[in-house]
This record gives structure tokens, sequence and C-alpha cells, in this order.
């Protein structure tokens, strides 16, 4: 049982993620080259789709899509496969046990690319990465450059992932790095301390452990071009189930849109029943924050649409992690993603 700051719904999976969650072998994945999904006795084209953690509003607008009937009106039949501890969604992909999958930010793509495995970002709905970093209450502090000099909680796999970023764009040096074990006592008790996150997630919990309002910093605002909550589809896939992979982008889109600026208690239902654990308290505020935060709809979304990526925002994301040695300089960064199946495409 996790300790009590500790939701099991809410552990940062996004950096747990990061270096091993896309690593599978190319080979493997090569073996789901013939893909033609299966259909129901009613004719729906069946999709199984893998999230990257248990249950949460984090996943709202595809349990709002299932729960409204708009995978169903456009002839799909969808079951979403919840994630949780050492789901490996890129496996399942591998494994044939999915037809798609979710991919939690812009590495995870660029490591099958890496991988030379065949699958591709074909959405993306959070525009923003909700990767935060949080401090204490202090006026002084008007953004993440204020920051300097002052030591930062990260967990292992946040090394080689946002905080590539924040050094180069900030000057911060890896001496400034404590290990953070996802137990927010370390954070409380320094002042000084500046602690990583996720935006729906760990700035409320520290609310109610530390009894203060923390100050909390969306990378995604000061310029971390990573894409988030991403629909992920083999090559195969996408070329035998084309029709289907654009129904499914574009009922999820319908879902996301619902759950941003609709009633959201249909998903709820469906979440908290797939995971117990999960409190309506801790939806609200997450898609509170999603909402005031434009993280679904703003950015590239607000011109093309929910779903929407562009070549400039991967290639930024590409550039500053091979410029700090993260893929070799001459890796297809192209290879990551395929905006082919967005609504109005194709």
């Amino acid at each position: 049982m996790a300790e009590p700051w500790i939701r099991p719904s809410t552990l940062d999976r996004r950096t747990l993620l990061v270096g091993a969650g896309a690593v599978v072998s190319a080979g493997a994945l090569a073996a789901c080259g013939n893909s033609e999904a299966p259909v129901d006795d009613q004719g729906r084209v069946r999709i199984r789709f893998a999230t990257d953690w248990l249950a949460q509003a984090e996943h709202g607008g595809f349990y709002q899509a299932l729960a409204s009937g708009a995978y169903e009106r456009r002839n799909l039949n969808v079951q979403i496969i919840q994630g949780g501890p050492g789901v490996n969604v890129p496996q399942l992909l591998a494994a044939g046990a999915v037809e798609l999958g979710m991919g939690s930010n812009s590495f995870i793509p660029l490591n099958l690319v890496a991988e030379g495995a065949p699958v591709k970002a074909v959405a993306a709905f959070f525009q923003k990465d909700p990767q935060v970093l949080i401090a204490h209450p202090d006026d002084t502090l008007t953004g993440i450059a204020d920051l300097a000099d002052r030591p930062f909680l990260l967990a292992d796999a946040s090394i080689t992932a946002f905080w590539v970023w924040l050094k180069a764009k900030y000057g911060f040096t890896d001496d400034q790095v404590r290990k953070y074990t996802f137990n927010p006592a370390p954070f409380l008790a320094d002042e000084r301390a500046v602690q990583q996150g996720y935006l729906t997630s760990e700035p409320y919990t520290i609310e109610k452990v530390g009894g203060f309002e923390p100050r909390v910093f969306l990378l995604a605002d000061e310029g971390y071009p990573s894409y988030a909550t991403m629909v992920l589809s083999p090559d195969g896939f996408a070329r035998d189930n084309a029709t289907a992979l654009r129904a499914f982008i574009a009922a999820s889109a319908e879902g996301w849109r619902d759950y941003i600026r609709g009633d959201p208690k249909p998903a709820d239902a469906l979440i908290k029943a797939a995971n117990p654990d999960m409190t309506q308290d801790i939806l609200d505020q997450a898609r509170a924050r999603l909402s005031e935060y434009g993280v679904v709809d703003a950015g590239d979304a607000a011109l093309y649409g929910l779903g929407a990526m562009t070549d400039e925002r991967w290639q930024a994301f590409f550039e500053v992690t091979s410029q700090a040695g993260v893929y070799p300089p001459n890796l297809n960064w192209r290879d990551a993603f395929t905006d082919n199946f967005l609504p109005g495409r194709g």
C-alpha cells in the first residue's frame, strides 16, 4: 500500500516511462505488420486502447468518448485498457495485445524511432506537457529562471528527460539535483527546495498535506515543446485500418472537447468504476487545471483542432534533446509522428 501522500493513481508515471516505457525491439513491433482490426458481431471495428496509467482525469476525454457513444457512433467498439505499475504500452503494442496505445510525452515516439520500431504518434491531445516545477510560496519567484541555485528534487528518469531542456534553457547544473522518491517530506522541510510534479497531481497533494498553496511553474508555458497524451499506432495498423483510425481520433477529439467544456460526469463515472481509488475531488481539481492552463485546447489545437501536431514543435523538441546527446543528430525525427489521420486530413 502506498504512503498516504503518494496516491497510486497519480504517481508520476510520466518520468517513470520516459526511460523504459518506449524501449521494445524493432523486430517485435515489425511482427505487427499484418494488423487488420477484427470486427464484432455488429460489424463494428474492435480497438483496444492502452492508457499509460490507472484511470484518471488525464484520460477523461477517452472515457467521455466511450461513455457518450462517440466511438460507437463511428462504428467502433473501443475497449480502454488502463495502465499501471509495470505496464509498458509499446510492449503491449508489440505483442498485439492492443491496437493503439498512449504516449506520455514526446520522448516516447522518439525513443521508438531510435529503436527502429514502426510506431508513430498520430494525435496529441495534450498540447502542453503537464510537467511542472513546484516551489514554496515566494513573491520574488516570477518564472523558472528565478529558481537558479536552488536544489531540485528529481526522479532518476527526469535527468535525461525534461532536465535536459531546463539545463539548456536556464543553465541549471547537475550538482543542483537531489533524488526525488515521490515523497513530499523533503520538499516540505526545505523552503528553498524545488520539486518536480505533474500539474494535475502534486500541487494538489502539497496543498492538502502541507497546508499551503505552492508556486507552480508549468514548463510548457516557458517554452518546453513536448506534447503529451498522444495516441500511438503501429504503422501496420494505420495502413490497414485508416478509416477506423481516423474515426478513433475524431471521436477522441469530441470526447476531450466535451470533457473539458461540457459535463464530465459520464467519463468520471467510468473512471471511478475502473479505478476505485479515484475520488471526485481529485477528478474535479485535475479537470479544472487542465481547463485553466489550456492543456488540451491551447497551442496548436487552437489553430488546427484538438489532437493537432506540427513539424515545428517536433523539430524544436528534437533539436534540444539531440544537442544534449539524448538522440544522435542524424535520427530521422519525422518518423516519430504523422498528422495524416487527424480530422480534415487524408
